[in-house]
């Protein structure tokens, strides 16, 4: 790799998760020169750091390649040199870090930052969302301001922080208090005593765990909507990126929004995927039988990006960003890491990948009986989709009910079934109508840009971030759906 990376410190928040593994595995196998690897782990201490580094990153199977290149005993060494877990949490101040000869350490040697610490989860708590994708990005500038010689912040965002919108999204940053309904005005103080105000009011209230958390859950959609978002991840994740843009005074900073973010292309081997991510609750739900229609517009363009293309994005807006290109070391920029301009995939195609798939790939239950899909029926608009759950599904469920009273609760598997998949049905479609209804395609200039000078660098081979190489058949039949099944399922 190019020398900007090597001997230089890196710190990385959001250590165990999906990308950060990713980026970590990237670096110590292209870059095994880097100086140091500061990683943020949540963790009561740094014993209880380095053991959740083992075992939730060092220990899965992304590192299978990496052991094999040099041997188990070469990378161990490498870690135990290199990379350093930091106990610690995004949402405190200096992340709350409490050894202060790290702390010091730190402070002296960091040149890069790499904030990929989020919660993902589309209806997260509000206060849960606020603390690590506003207040916890805030805190990454503040910690980046007493580092003596860092250079640059990379800050992993999401392109959907344009919310509904339409035509071509541009690469532009927010100003504080923008909002996307421009009806409103957002404060991101009074939305954390909206948040304040909440929880006492539902401490007095003498709730449960469950029920405080439903409560704070519909506060961020309401939040969300309010403003013009249509959920609450990408609600705080803009509320993030304003605070960093409003503050940043004169440190570099990049701002990454992938799409959809999916398996890894190749590296460091395709298909591996953690976590179930958005497309993915569908794909479970339908191979496993439990729903074969769907809402959404045939016509989409479901924008999606393999895992490590945005891993070789971040690096390569590093590498651009602090190098002597005065274009890019004066400039704040956003990259959308995106497939829909060059490369779009159809709501409908995937459903027909997910048939083929399923069809030749069939899942077995739990009595070993070949579980059969059908062909998915896909639904244009709420008001048909829920027609075809009252007519067919709500009827059902009664008789199922009213058998199972009948029957001393004979049909009581047969009834709960039914439930959860109307039940997932109507969650899976609300959640995700924003994405599924989604009819604007992201801009790419500054990526396209990125991707030239690579070439330049002569490191778009090393970092290929061009989804118009995909074949997204092929992705889908031999890469993603094959990996979501080992992985995930």
């Amino acid at each position: 790799m190019e020398p900007f990376i090597e001997g230089k410190t890196i710190f990385i928040t959001g250590a165990t998760g999906f990308l950060a593994k990713i980026l970590v595995e990237k670096i110590l196998r292209v870059q095994p020169n880097v100086r140091k690897l500061f990683l943020l782990v949540r963790a009561s201490d740094s014993k209880s750091a380095r053991k959740r580094f083992n075992d939730e990153v060092m220990q899965t199977e992304l590192f299978s390649v990496l052991r094999e290149q040099i041997g188990a005993s070469n990378l161990n060494s490498l870690i135990e040199e290199k990379v350093f877990p930091v106990a610690g949490d995004i949402s405190f101040e200096d992340f709350g870090i409490e050894n202060s000869e790290m702390k010091n350490e730190m402070f002296k040697e960091i040149d890069i930052i790499i904030n990929s610490a989020a919660t993902t989860r589309f209806d997260e708590r509000y206060d849960i969302a606020m603390d690590i994708n506003v207040l916890g990005a805030l805190n990454v500038l503040k910690f980046a301001k007493r580092c003596e010689n860092v250079k640059i912040i990379v800050h992993v965002s999401t392109a959907y922080v344009c919310g509904e919108g339409e035509g071509v999204i541009p690469e532009k940053s927010f100003s504080l208090g923008e909002t996307l309904n421009k009806n409103s005005n957002l404060e991101i103080d009074v939305e954390r005593k909206v948040i304040d105000e909440k929880l006492k009011e539902l401490e007095a209230q003498s709730l449960t765990t469950k029920e405080v958390t439903i409560a704070m859950r519909d506060l961020g959609i309401q939040r969300a909507n309010l403003h013009g978002w249509p959920n609450t991840y990408s609600f705080t994740k803009a509320m993030g990126e304003m605070l960093l843009g409003h503050y940043k005074e004169d440190l570099q900073l990049v701002i990454i929004r992938p799409t959809i973010i999916t398996s890894t292309y190749k590296e460091p081997f395709p298909g591996w995927i953690e976590g179930v991510k958005t497309v993915d609750s569908f794909i479970l739900a339908y191979g496993k039988g439990v729903m074969n229609f769907c809402f959404g517009d045939p016509n989409t363009k479901l924008d999606m990006i393999p895992g490590d293309m945005v891993v070789n994005s971040i690096l390569a807006s590093i590498i651009a960003h602090i190098g002597n290109d005065e274009y890019y070391s004066s400039e704040e920029l956003i990259y959308h890491i995106s497939s829909s301009g060059i490369n779009p995939l159809k709501t409908s195609d995937i459903l027909l990948f997910l048939f083929n798939y399923f069809t030749k790939n069939p899942w077995m239950t739990k009595d070993g009986n070949i579980i059969k899909v059908g062909k998915p029926t896909l639904f244009s608009s709420m008001d048909s989709f829920r027609k075809y759950i009252s007519t067919y599904y709500w009827p059902l469920l009664k008789i199922v009910e009213l058998a199972n009273v009948l029957s001393w609760r004979h049909f009581d598997k047969t009834y709960k079934d039914l439930k959860r998949k109307i039940d997932m049905a109507i969650r899976l479609s609300e959640l995700y109508k924003p994405y599924l209804l989604f009819h604007g395609s992201f801009d790419d200039a500054n990526t396209k840009r990125l991707r030239m000078a690579m070439k330049e660098h002569k490191m778009d081979d090393v970092l290929n971030f061009d989804p118009s190489c995909i074949n997204w058949e092929d992705y889908f039949m031999n890469t993603h759906l094959p990996g979501a099944v080992k992985h995930i399922f």
